[in-house]
């Protein structure tokens, strides 16, 4: 075990150091060009306040959920409260660090697309592996801190780790879940009441382009998409990750077999994602953008390379660790490897298949597109239709890579495919991150009235990143899935023990706790949503405001007071968020106290099955309407027509729904997975089981 944490630790430091030596190259980086950096300065200034202003919001809230746990629990396991404040200070650090190089990032891109798009793509890309490999780094530093701290509090020995260690490790994942919704939910509404606001007034109203600096929402929209985009979709994967490494670790532990094997495949999981994290630093260095060549050519190369190199390392790590050793009816190493490749293969699927359904020209949106030229209703209409069809493809991956590997391992093997999809995070979110950078960076050649030919290579790194956030929109959704499955399965294996307590659907108990968790996801986008059009109306009367009071704005003769906006999205943000993330948290709680141990499993089923089709259909059509947006944007004589505002209107609905219910959902069915887990012994205790 020694052994084992030592190797994960070495493994955290090293994605950490790499992130630190890429962040230090990009701030060598020279901006010379005065209109770019000052106004790249107002976007940095902005999303570090917003950062600190929100952590600083969360830290009382960390603190009384911490006294909580401390309190509550009894014994050893009273040190679930002090590894939850490790995982929430680990996911904010992380979240952080990868936004504030994001924000150098995009500037230097911008300027460095003076040497082509290679050099353009090469810092770009540097940003997001800040992003990626800090995730990954903190995760299996502070895995490594909690089980080092456990073993040497109360040994090595299988019920030592089990019965406590494991326990207290699940608050460590509990602490990273808390930041991440908040993140998610308040980043969400930032951008989106800022992207609204620009869009609806400034394109439709004044018909002036996008990220035109006379448009003085325009800066609170690019804050929003580093404090939605990259602390937001870090905060969300970091606790992606964390959760399905304990998920599967909780249910090595308990499979049938050997006390030796049963420790063995708890700690196979660990080790995974220290050959992850290697294969993602491999990766990296097999992204190098050539002349003529499309960027996602080059971003493809390091995400499937680093895929493909942990897939093959798989087999022979199974079988160092595992060896001849079999459980569960006679499975072994191979049937491991096998079902966390089966995972790796399905969120490769479930990324493309997103691609299909919101990709730049593909049918779903040349349908949109169409439906554009009758009027906004036709446009709704049908994008609403195109992300209800998206559910289904996805679905049925997700079905074969469920019923596939607990074919080959159980239920151990879902935790397997689980943490496969997730295997090299590093840079599958290295290259999510290199989206809003790229998005940023055009933003900032608008804004600072680069040539023309700089513009048309950060359009190019940007239509990418369009593609690259999809991608990881399914990749996120998938490894949503799998991971609060294992969580359940996690918390009915703690919960249930040796005490005869059955999950049975036609209990009214259990059922009505399904009915209840269906309903979650439902209230939960709601207020999201609500949120966003009470803070987007702030904003568009603000930037109203400021065209009626001062015509010289839009004349170029006065500058806009872009810091009136970022302010209407901060404070919307920090007051909305607290009440979704409110009810996401006690609704566990409330259930497990209040209705049992039967109902709350039903209401872990119930939220996932929803929550998963929901965030499927939010994420894809809104990805669906944005590219129609473009796609109209790019024919000639496309902007300003008619149908170029009903495709405003459409990407208007969908903003909300791509980025931030949506994304959001995901983050809503892991953490109250996470909680019931936690709170399982309690329950237990409670029931008098």
């Amino acid at each position: 075990m020694t052994i084992t944490i030592a190797i994960i630790l070495a493994s955290g430091l090293a994605a950490t150091l790499y992130a630190v030596l890429q962040s230090r190259w990009i701030y060598r980086l020279k901006v010379d060009f005065e209109p770019l950096r000052r106004i790249a300065g107002y976007i940095a200034d902005g999303a570090n306040a917003f950062l600190k202003r929100e952590y600083t919001v969360l830290a009382p809230f960390v603190l009384l959920v911490a006294l909580f746990l401390a309190l509550a629990n009894r014994g050893s396991l009273k040190w679930q409260a002090a590894a939850f404040i490790l995982g929430a200070i680990c996911s904010a650090a992380a979240g952080f660090f990868g936004m504030r190089v994001a924000t150098a990032a995009n500037s230097r891109t911008a300027m460095q697309a003076k040497q082509g798009i290679s050099a353009a793509l090469k810092v770009a890309f540097a940003g997001g592996s800040v992003m990626g490999m800090t995730v990954a780094g903190l995760a299996m530093i502070g895995i490594a801190a909690v089980l080092a701290l456990g073993s040497w509090l109360f040994g090595n020995s299988l019920a030592a780790y089990r019965d406590v260690v494991f326990p207290i490790l699940s608050g460590f994942s509990l602490g990273a879940s808390t930041i991440a919704l908040f993140a998610r939910v308040g980043g969400g509404i930032f951008t989106k009441a800022a992207d609204v606001g620009a869009d609806l007034v400034g394109k439709v109203e004044a018909g002036i382009p996008e990220d035109d600096p006379r448009n003085p929402a325009v800066i609170a929209d690019n804050v929003g998409d580093n404090v939605g985009d990259v602390a937001g979709m870090g905060a969300d994967l970091f606790e992606s990750y964390v959760g399905s490494i304990i998920g599967c670790v909780v249910l090595g532990a308990g499979v049938a077999a050997a006390d030796a094997t049963k420790l063995k495949l708890a700690m196979l999981p660990l080790l995974i994602c220290a050959l992850g994290i290697g294969a993602s630093i491999f990766g990296t260095f097999l992204v190098r953008g050539r002349p003529g060549q499309s960027p996602q050519k080059a971003l493809n190369s390091g995400t499937f390379g680093a895929a493909i190199l942990a897939a093959i390392l798989l087999f022979p790590l199974s079988w160092l660790v595992l060896g001849v050793d079999t459980f569960d009816n006679g499975r072994g190493f191979l049937h491991v490897a096998l079902a966390a490749v089966m995972g790796l293969a399905a969120g490769t699927a479930i990324g493309l298949l997103t691609e299909f359904f919101t990709g730049t020209n593909t049918a779903p949106v040349r349908k949109i597109e169409k439906a554009c030229n009758t009027g906004a209703a036709t446009t709704v209409i049908s994008g609403l239709g195109v992300g209800m069809m998206s559910t289904m493809p996805p679905i049925l991956v997700l079905a074969a890579a469920i019923l596939g590997s607990y074919r080959l391992a159980g239920l151990y093997g879902i935790g397997m495919a689980a943490l496969g999809m997730l295997v090299t995070i590093g840079i599958q979110l290295s290259v999510d991150a290199y989206g809003p950078i790229a998005d940023n960076a055009g933003g900032l050649a608008v804004m600072s009235e680069m040539e023309s030919d700089i513009r048309e290579i950060t359009d190019q790194l940007d239509a990418v990143g369009n593609t690259t956030a999809a991608i990881g929109k399914g990749f996120a959704i998938g490894s949503a899935a799998l991971t609060a499955i294992i969580l359940f399965s996690a918390f009915t294996q703690t919960a249930t023990g040796n005490n005869g307590l059955t999950f049975d659907i036609t209990n009214p108990l259990v059922l009505s706790g399904m009915f209840l968790g269906a309903m979650v996801p439902f209230l939960f986008s709601a207020l999201a949503m609500d949120a966003i059009g009470v803070s987007a109306f702030a904003m568009i009367e603000e930037v109203r405001r400021q065209f009626r009071e001062r015509p010289g704005i839009l004349e170029n003769t006065e500058t806009p007071d872009y810091k009136a906006c970022v302010d209407i999205s901060t404070r919307s943000a920090l007051q909305k968020m607290i009440l979704p993330g409110t009810i996401a948290i006690l609704s566990p709680l409330a259930v497990g106290f209040l209705g049992g141990i039967q109902m709350l499993a039903g209401l872990l089923a119930g939220v996932t099955i929803c929550g998963v089709l929901l965030a499927i259909f939010m994420s894809n059509a809104g990805g669906a309407w944005d590219n129609a947006k473009k796609l109209i944007e790019s024919r000639q004589h496309g902007k300003g027509s008619d149908a170029h505002k009903a495709a405003v209107i459409g990407d208007t609905v969908g903003d909300p729904f791509k980025d931030t219910a949506g994304p959001a959902l995901n983050i809503l069915m892991k953490l109250m997975a996470i909680i019931a887990l936690v709170i399982a012994p309690l329950l237990k205790s409670y029931w008098g089981l």
